[in-house]
């Protein structure tokens, strides 16, 4: 809506590519592994991230961590109907203090931009495939781990 009030044209991916992207992190690592979602997005970010050629993670030194999870826990969409199945997926994969995301301001679960519920699960070692681990469980939409993308990180 900024953009259309200040002139600049928009598109949606269906129409176009991006030229380059841009956004922020909750955590970011040495290896530019990325921790994001602390918002409730996640599966548009990372189409972005993906259709871009460049894209720029702009942050300040708060967000560098030694390892991703420092700070955070990773969050994690879900299908409503699939959430206690993921829980105990994730689990097995390691996670533990997993919490179901409640909204702020109102009563009830925190909803995703696709309208989807999202748990936030504490890993202790995030490793290079855990990503795919994660999104290999049925019912899984997106993860908050963003390992292994083309990104500048500018702090």
């Amino acid at each position: 809506m900024l953009c259309t009030t200040l002139g600049i044209p928009t598109t949606t991916l269906n129409e176009a590519k991006p030229d380059w992207c841009f956004d922020g992190a909750d955590e970011v690592d040495n290896n530019n592994w990325l921790l994001k979602g602390r918002g409730g997005a996640m599966f548009k970010e990372k189409l972005n991230i993906v259709n871009s050629p460049v894209t720029y993670i702009l942050i300040d030194k708060s967000k560098k961590v030694n390892r991703l999870g420092e700070k955070h826990k990773v969050p994690v969409e879900c299908f409503e109907g699939a959430v206690n199945y993921v829980k105990e997926m994730l689990e097995m994969l390691g996670a533990r203090d997993i919490e179901l995301r409640k909204a702020i301001g109102k009563d009830g679960p925190c909803i995703t931009e696709n309208g989807n519920l999202i748990l936030d699960a504490k890993f202790d070692n995030i490793t290079e495939d855990l990503e795919k681990r994660i999104k290999s469980i049925p019912g899984v939409i997106e993860s908050g781990l963003f390992i292994g993308y083309n990104v500048s990180v500018i702090d």
